[in-house]
């Protein structure tokens, strides 16, 4: 016996421990079993569970669990990511409230303190996640800096660095002046940003030349000044000399195409230092580079002038020099894309450093060719466009980072700064002693570079690392489970991780790293905002768990939810599946509260109410199971909410409703009871990806159930037999009890007054089949079948008329204006599907089911108008 009410918490708590003593989310290689497989996209170690999540994670554990109940072994792998910039963020904020510098610290006093706090902070977004109800292999969580991770990273390094795939070069990348190191191209955020657009005036010995700038600051890093060779304003001073305003250093005017006449000035300061087309532009001109900031965004000596100024200061200090100087021409309010960093939100700073870069070209064309011919699917499949266009213009992967938490570069130098790549100092020592001869070279003389990796060049090899691919290629594991099915992910990481994943799953593997690729939309709130701390419009996961419970938040986050596309959050999606969770609770309270007999016989219409239902579920069954296939996941969803809240609840279970009299329920038969539990016990096991805590409940409490048994193991049900015919009478009988209820509305009749029913019908079987639900659900007193035309209100579905007998109720005129009324209408309607049906190219391009359905409904339309038609005519 379940309680009066659902108590969420107290439901979900008992649940997910029985879920986890009893291993059902535990997943070892099974040859007998089709194997299924999800790696989770890890969540930072600095995370906590937010919207996105949420969503994410709620399409994961519906598959995973759809998967398991399917009989397939089917394994979801949890785990959590290292992020470098995020972590080491974090701990040199908490050292700096304790007082103490990250550069007071040696590496490895530091390294301890990341520990510390990972192992203090990393794993609350799993234990979250277990709130939601994750059907995760707990005893399988990976985190990408455990040894046997670590070492997969370093092992992928040096092959790919002995391929001559990896390399170290003076390159333009995107500096982060806040975290103080470099971020990939795809870690930049470009910013509509106003700004002041600055026009400075060059003076030299023949001439002047102005130029137009939002960079005022960086003047004093100029190599030259360049026009367009054709600019006929700037011919005669291609080659002379003018002086950078306050510092008077001469560069000289140069002439390029790239310049173009009529946009700005139509001069162009060149800034190699501190512009990606200038250092091109630099390059091919042979250019100096003169780097004016420090790595913390701070004018530097070569500047000349305010030294030691932030560079955002140093702008308006120099625009003000400027004008005392006399060489600030004017300025103007300008709004111009600027480039910020994801991780801190700093203004990144292009800068020419030292680095290590992966070659993409070659890697990627793999991962290219299998996603175009859809080898491996994007759902949708519009992003496919997007990922073309990135990985046919991929650019070197710039895979070094200047921080100390993460995956330490395998580089060595010796004293002279030969460079030695090698897993350890160990191995480098070797290479050292056998390539060069240095016998008497020791550990000691070689210096590990200082930077470590991107944090993506680990989770590039997340669904092989996770099961220990580069330590053991041939484990059991890996050769099971990989490739994995689907991927459940954000379109945001498209390139920064799925398509670097795809890339290492081809070039370690010689396959696909997942089958499927679901990219979720991004959650938003009704103002179409991102949703996010810093705009406080983000309710907390957890707060909405513990106020609705996790069924409720799970499908309400997923009832408006198509892949690909932005959700637009609205509490009331969360409400309205706290409103579908007490549905099912009541529907079961009564059902289980009804007294059942031994000995009477089965209602002929409750017999016939339990064959509709069976074949309306096994029709819906098999349109949810399309939309699973289609990964049309949202649809899934609401065809289970209709089958069990429309037809289920509101129709079905007052079909066979027992009769209620003088204040109590008469019992119901066995044979519907017992048919009805094996419905409830169906839609359970249809409903519990969705929702599995309210299912398991109900479903342990349908029956008794063997010892540790659960519906997160129990088989996902599989589409019967369907009875169209049935299913064709059943909404016939829907349309007869709607019309019944609408005339009483119009008329002020009370439910509670029994009325008579004539039937005017080509197949009386038909109705006399369903009699007696017609009689129940519309409260018709008696029906009887006639030839021509009876006393009352009429209304035709399908050709056949019904005649309501509404008695002294009938006022003659107002029924003359509605049938008159309803006659306009119908001879519209009749009329414009004619003109559909004459149209050649309409009857031409259609499927034949479409024309087939325009057919009938002006047959319904014609047999409709001569209803109409008679009745008119008998109330005179």
């Amino acid at each position: 016996m379940i309680s009066k009410t659902y108590n969420p918490k107290e439901i979900e708590d008992k649940w997910y421990q029985y879920w986890t003593d009893n291993k059902y989310f535990k997943s070892t290689p099974n040859p007998d079993k089709e194997p299924y497989c999800i790696v989770i996209p890890p969540p930072n170690v600095t995370g906590v569970l937010h919207m996105g999540h949420m969503l994410n994670n709620t399409i994961q554990d519906v598959l995973t669990r759809k998967a398991r109940m399917e009989g397939k072994e089917a394994l979801w792998v949890p785990g959590t990511d290292h992020a470098s910039i995020a972590t080491e963020a974090k701990v040199v904020a908490m050292l700096k409230e304790k007082g103490i510098n990250k550069s007071d610290l040696t590496r490895e006093e530091f390294l301890k303190y990341c520990w510390e706090w990972t192992e203090k902070y990393g794993g609350i977004i799993l234990q979250q996640l277990r709130k939601l109800g994750a059907s995760c292999d707990w005893d399988r969580t990976r985190f990408t800096m455990e040894p046997n991770l670590y070492d997969a990273v370093i092992e992928v390094f040096v092959d790919l660095y002995n391929k001559g795939e990896i390399y170290r070069g003076y390159r333009m990348v995107n500096w982060d002046p806040q975290a103080k190191t470099t971020v990939s191209d795809e870690e930049v955020i470009m910013k509509d940003i106003q700004q002041k657009l600055v026009y400075i005036r060059y003076d030299g010995d023949e001439g002047s030349v102005t130029i137009a700038t939002v960079r005022p600051e960086t003047i004093m890093a100029d190599s030259a000044i360049c026009v367009n060779p054709a600019d006929e304003r700037y011919q005669d001073l291609i080659g002379k000399k003018v002086r950078i305003p306050l510092i008077n250093r001469e560069v000289k005017i140069i002439a390029d195409e790239y310049v173009t006449v009529d946009f700005g000035t139509g001069a162009l300061k060149v800034t190699p230092a501190h512009d990606q087309n200038d250092y091109t532009l630099g390059q091919k001109h042979g250019l100096a580079v003169i780097d004016i900031l420090t790595d913390d965004g701070k004018l530097n000596e070569k500047a000349q002038i305010l030294v030691g100024e932030d560079r955002f200061v140093a702008r308006k200090k120099i625009i003000k020099m400027l004008e005392e100087s006399g060489n600030l021409v004017k300025v103007e309010d300008y709004k111009s894309n600027v480039g910020t960093s994801e991780r801190t939100g700093a203004v990144i700073e292009p800068k020419v450093s030292l680095q290590w870069f992966m070659k993409m070209k070659d890697l990627s064309e793999p991962a290219l060719k299998n996603v175009m011919d859809d080898t491996i699917q994007f759902i949708p499949p519009k992003f496919k466009n997007t990922y073309k266009y990135w990985m046919e213009n991929v650019r070197d992967w710039c895979i070094s980072r200047q921080l100390w938490w993460g995956h330490r570069i395998p580089a060595f130098y010796m004293p002279d700064g030969t460079c030695i790549v090698a897993a350890n100092k160990k191995e480098a020592l070797k290479i050292a002693r056998n390539k060069y001869q240095l016998f008497a070279l020791s550990e000691h003389d070689l210096t590990q570079d200082e930077d470590v990796l991107d944090t993506w060049f680990s989770s590039w090899l997340w669904p092989m690392s996770v099961f220990d691919a580069f330590k053991n290629p041939d484990n059991e594991d890996i050769k099971y489970y990989y490739p994995t099915n689907d991927l459940v992910t954000a379109p945001e990481i498209l390139f920064f991780w799925v398509a670097r994943m795809i890339i290492a799953g081809y070039e370690y593997r010689g396959n696909y790293p997942f089958k499927n690729v679901y990219l979720t939309g991004i959650v938003r709130d009704k103002q179409g905002r991102k949703m996010s701390k810093q705009l406080g419009n983000s309710p907390d996961p957890l707060d909405l768990i513990a106020q609705y419970g996790a069924d409720s938040v799970r499908t309400g986050m997923l009832f408006s939810s198509p892949a690909g596309n932005d959700l637009l959050y609205d509490e009331k999606l969360i409400e309205q599946g706290r409103n579908f969770n007490n549905k099912i609770w009541n529907a079961f309270r009564l059902v289980e509260g009804w007294e059942v007999s031994e000995t009477i016989g089965q209602n002929p219409a409750s017999a016939k109410a339990v064959l509709w239902f069976q074949s309306k579920f096994n029709k819906v069954l098999a349109e949810t199971l399309d939309h699973y296939n289609k990964f049309r996941m949202s649809d899934a969803l609401m065809s289970t909410y209709t089958l069990i809240w429309d037809d289920f609840c509101s129709q079905y279970l007052e079909m066979i409703k027992p009769a209620y009299v003088d204040g109590k329920s008469l019992p119901i038969d066995k044979q519907t009871y017992e048919a009805t539990l094996e419905i409830f016990d169906a839609l359970m096991r249809l409903a519990h990806p969705w929702m599995p805590f309210i299912t398991e409940e109900i479903w342990q409490n349908i029956k008794t159930r063997k010892a540790n048994d659960s519906i997160c193991i129990a088989p996902f049900p599989t589409v019967g037999a369907i009875d169209e015919e049935i299913l064709g009478d059943f909404e016939i009988l829907s349309e007869i009890v709607s019309n019944v209820r609408n005339t009483r509305n119009a008329k002020q009749i009370s439910p509670k007054e029994a009325l008579p029913l004539a039937i005017k019908a080509t197949n009386k079987a038909r109705y006399e089949a369903l009699a007696g639900l017609i009689q129940k659900l519309a409260n018709i007193s008696a029906i009887q079948y006639v030839d021509d035309k009876a006393e009352g209100i009429s209304f035709v579905i399908k050709g056949d008329e019904f005649m309501i007998d509404l008695g002294s109720n009938v006022d003659v005129e107002t029924e003359k204006a509605n049938l008159t009324k309803e006659l306009d209408y119908t001879s519209g309607f009749k009329k414009s599907t004619e003109a559909k049906l004459s149209n050649e190219r309409f009857v031409q391009n259609a499927k034949p089911e479409i024309i087939e359905k325009e057919r009938q409904k002006l047959a319904d339309a014609e047999a409709k108008i001569k209803a109409l038609e008679e009745a008119l005519a008998k109330l005179g």
